[in-house]
């Protein structure tokens, strides 16, 4: 592993390295009532320069904030205790980190100090006892929520005890709780789990969903949307063709295009000998209608050894291009226009040992998160070539920031900041236990990230 020029150990109540910090504040609120809906309908989620509205930034789930000032030093501003595991990726807007945790607990924290402005608890999470199979004990709010930053709206998808999963939107505000529907496929919800970001677009809230840990029940992989304006107003779905399983449940969610058009992968389908659009690359009409696919021409292997292409969610590029790789490790460049059908992309290439949660594109380069270090990729117009290997270790989901790529060592719990150009290692922060697939957000030069049961925030500037 290359020597990382600067250390930072974060522990409860203290600092060394690197400067340092001081803990925030909290302060209890009122739990929020619910009210009636709002009148206009949200616009495509879009960051001004100081928020991080939904997953990694952006629509097309780039992670880069290109007006993030130089990271010159790492040190912590404050942490906050929250009521469950944290498995989302705060989010950033109107001056307010967004925390969504297991225990179906939504709150708001001061950007700047950490002082706890609200907490809205949605109801009870799920027992995973209850379940025939899973991974996450309770189960609440395990998506990445979305915020509206037009309108002060904040939705996140809670799943309610004894198992049904509800959308709520929320004033940013206060926590007050606007409206609540129901957002289920119509499908069994005790084997359906929401793990993808949530994606605000074209006026509406686009909900993926995918099976539990186990592959349990006969699940599919589906799509749902709602109108992001209020309880009323039909729900559109999409199901993906396989006879069982193709489940979408990157972390990272649906990518959106200017144009309004959803990019999702999925996981392993149950044909062993054909093609049944397991691991594919869908693109989807702001309707939900099928338009386009892409699938490696080894998908029915694939399905047969659970290395599902959908691990990792699509990537949009500049130049109308899409980048997909899951847990093969095989990277993929699409035309987004005109995605391939079975085994004919753009470009193609094994890049490493397999790849989970989200990827994050900025100068040129894509960043990848694989089991064996982060990877950084250049895309051309039909070609893939590796421009930095780092670390070895088991990389979460990237962002870029300052002139680096932060990425979380998943079983090291700590922050790790790499040279962008070079991958040379620039700092290192111990963060806890943070779950499965965390990914760290930025506002302002601050970086935010999830501890486990705690959210700490990071100065990098």
């Amino acid at each position: 592993m290359r020597r990382l020029s600067c250390v930072l150990a974060l522990g409860l109540s203290a600092l060394t390295a690197c400067g340092g910090g001081s803990s925030g504040r909290s302060a209890s609120t009122r739990a929020p009532a619910t009210t009636a809906a709002p009148s206009q309908a949200p616009a495509q989620s879009t960051a001004t320069a100081a928020d991080w509205p939904t997953y990694h930034r952006d629509l097309a789930r780039a992670g880069y904030d290109p007006r993030a000032p130089r990271a010159t030093r790492l040190r912590r501003a404050w942490s906050a205790s929250v009521d469950g595991d944290v498995y989302a990726e705060p989010l950033v807007a109107r001056g307010r980190v967004i925390v969504a945790t297991e225990n179906n607990s939504l709150y708001a924290f001061s950007a700047g100090s950490g002082r706890r402005l609200w907490r809205a608890h949605l109801g009870t999470p799920v027992d995973g006892s209850t379940l025939p199979c899973g991974n996450i004990d309770p189960s609440g709010i395990t998506s990445t929520p979305a915020v509206d930053t037009r309108h002060g709206v904040v939705y996140a998808v809670a799943f309610l005890s004894p198992a049904r999963h509800q959308l709520a939107a929320l004033d940013i505000a206060t926590g007050r709780v606007r409206w609540r529907r129901a957002i289920d496929p119509p499908a069994d919800p005790k084997v359906h789990q929401q793990r993808s970001a949530l994606a605000l677009a074209n006026g509406r809230v686009y909900v993926p969903y995918g099976g539990l840990f186990g592959d349990c029940g006969n699940y599919h992989g589906w799509v749902v949307s709602a109108p992001g304006s209020g309880p009323s107003g039909g729900l559109a779905n999409f199901q993906v063709p396989t006879h069982r399983e193709g489940a979408i449940w990157a972390p990272s969610g649906a990518a959106v295009d200017a144009r309004g058009r959803l990019f999702v992968s999925t996981g392993n389908g149950d044909s062993t000998s054909s093609f049944d659009f397991g691991n594919t690359v869908f693109r989807l009409s702001p309707s939900l209608r099928r338009q386009s696919y892409f699938a490696p021409s080894n998908s029915a292997e694939l399905n047969s050894s659970d290395t599902d292409l959908g691990s990792v969610g699509p990537l949009l590029l500049p130049g109308g291009r899409a980048f997909a790789i899951g847990k093969e490790g095989v990277a993929y460049l699409l035309n987004s226009n005109d995605l391939g059908g079975v085994g004919h992309p753009l470009a193609s290439r094994q890049l490493c040992d397999a790849a989970y949660g989200g990827l994050a594109y900025a100068g040129g380069l894509v960043y990848v998160p694989c089991t064996n270090g982060l990877v950084a990729v250049r895309a051309g117009a039909r070609s893939l070539s590796v421009a930095w290997r780092g670390p070895g270790f088991r990389a979460g989901p990237p962002i870029v920031a300052g002139g680096v790529v932060w990425t979380i060592d998943l079983d090291g719990g700590q922050l790790n900041g790499l040279r962008a150009g070079s991958g040379q290692g620039a700092f290192r922060a111990a963060v806890g236990s943070p779950p499965q697939f965390s990914t760290p957000s930025e506002s302002g030069g601050r970086l935010f990230v999830s501890g486990g049961k705690r959210v700490l925030a990071l100065t990098a500037s």
